[in-house]
């Protein structure tokens, strides 16, 4: 009897991807958990493994096509098992899983009004009959859910609310890229006339919550300053007036790029600091020590030892190791030590986390480092290797440059830009001396850091670079 496979779910806030190979044809035989295809969504490039087995009978997908989530992909006959939205990658297990403190949080009581409640309730009980419903049916719901109503509309500008306004008929999805909210929060929102895009989420990667809608409309009706829809692009001039154009969509991985790094720079004031290190004599120790990273399978490279400077900083100075909660008016400070090292592909601009940096050796992060850098140039990256960095190292000295003012990786809450170290001269209370200077720009959330902790935690990490005796210290 023939089966469909149908697209699993990818992974939190992940929808649809774009078809980069099929790994199978049509009469070949297909196994539980073989790669079917290669899909690049928004984050990352990663293998979809089939939830069935059997003989492929059809395939129903394109290279190059956009395809969603819950959309068939083949058909098999003689297949033992059915598709699951189970069969996610085993990369995606981690990132869609909870942590304990979002547990905590869901299970805390929190004051609502009576309308939000009864629309979670509704939207709650909507997602768990969809999960009996076939997909015809989970279609004619959200269908029905994106019909116009009326709907009392905040305005934002005036912090009061304006007259009743009818919501546009086309889905936000087909507007602009889709909010990171569950269908509750969606409702919710919609109820409240309420654009959920402009809702800045307080969750797990941006994720909005029924608290973080109440906030915002409590902020606007009080006149507390919620943050201003983001005015729509202004048209460009036709270009082909003066000359020969040509045109190209945004890959995911780009247009992804593009929206939180807009999304970063709207909502967190920067300030970049720069600051110089010597490291005439940790260069000669790098290229002392050098052949032993490489026999481990790594490179001792300045991105290396940076990662375990960083991490000593972060531990002086935990301020940096934080994230700001603006809806409760409380700093996050995080305990563990994932520093994420900005990799250049491609694809565009990936960044792979290391993990518990602070307890490894420098020859560890070396080999560490050098496998993931491979994975993102490779595409082979999943998610949950993209995801709870707690700060962020970007090295374009391999390129050139003096200095630049990277954006801080949202909710992250400061950066550090390295550029290519160069010969200067130094003055050593006698003469000049040529020196190996490395320049470092550090970028920071004004709203977490002043300008005088950050000068000190640059100046730490640039004393740590010019004497790494200050890290057993």
């Amino acid at each position: 009897m023939p089966t469909d496979f149908t697209l699993p779910e990818l992974g939190e806030n992940v929808t649809a991807g774009d078809v980069v190979r099929i790994l199978v044809k049509t009469g070949e035989r297909v196994a539980k958990d073989q790669a079917v295809l290669e899909l690049e969504t928004d984050k990352a490039t990663i293998e979809v493994p089939s939830s069935v087995e059997g003989t492929v009978k059809d395939i129903r997908i394109k290279q190059g096509e956009r395809i969603k989530v819950g959309q068939v992909v083949l058909t098999v006959e003689d297949g033992a098992g059915k598709a699951s939205k189970d069969a996610a990658p085993k990369a995606e297990a981690a990132e869609r899983a909870p942590s304990k403190a979002a547990k905590a949080r869901a299970d805390a009581p929190s004051e609502r009004a009576p309308a939000a409640s009864e629309s979670a309730a509704a939207a709650s009980a909507d997602r768990d009959r969809g999960r009996a419903e076939p997909p015809e049916a989970q279609q004619a719901d959200a269908a029905a859910a994106a019909k116009p109503k009326r709907a009392e509309v905040v305005d934002i500008s005036r912090g009061a609310r304006s007259e009743p306004a009818k919501i546009a008929d086309e889905p936000a999805e087909e507007r602009g890229p889709a909010a990171p909210a569950a269908p509750s929060v969606r409702r919710l929102a919609r109820e409240l006339g309420v654009d959920i895009r402009s809702v800045s989420g307080t969750g797990p990667d941006g994720r909005i919550s029924v608290d973080d809608v109440q906030a915002f409309v409590r902020a606007a009706l009080s006149g507390d300053g919620a943050p201003a829809a983001a005015a729509p692009a202004a048209a460009l001039p036709d270009f082909a007036k003066w000359g020969d154009v040509e045109r190209k969509p945004m890959s995911n991985i780009r247009r992804k790029t593009a929206e939180h790094l807009s999304h970063a720079w709207h909502v967190i004031p920067h300030v970049t600091q720069h600051d110089k290190a010597d490291i005439t004599g940790l260069e000669e120790l790098r290229k002392q020590y050098a052949a032993e990273a490489e026999k481990a399978g790594g490179k001792l490279t300045m991105t290396a030892i940076a990662l375990k400077i960083v991490a000593g900083a972060l531990r002086r100075f935990p301020q940096f190791n934080a994230s700001a909660d603006t809806a409760r008016s409380e700093i996050v400070y995080k305990k563990y030590a994932h520093i994420g090292v900005a990799v250049d592909t491609d694809r565009g601009l990936l960044v792979p986390v290391i993990r518990d940096v602070d307890a490894k050796a420098i020859t560890e992060l070396s080999v560490e480092l050098a496998k993931v850098s491979e994975k993102a140039r490779a595409g082979k990256l999943s998610l949950d290797e993209m995801s709870g960095g707690v700060f962020t190292i970007t090295n374009l000295g391999g390129i050139g440059g003096t200095s630049f003012t990277p954006i801080v990786n949202w909710p992250e809450v400061a950066i550090l830009g390295m550029s290519r170290g160069g010969q200067e001269p130094v003055y050593d209370g006698q003469q000049f001396q040529p020196r190996l200077m490395l320049p470092l720009s550090l970028s920071y959330d004004h709203r977490v850091i002043d300008g005088a902790d950050a000068a000190r935690f640059l100046r730490w990490i640039a004393e740590a670079f010019e004497q790494p005796f200050v890290l057993v210290l």
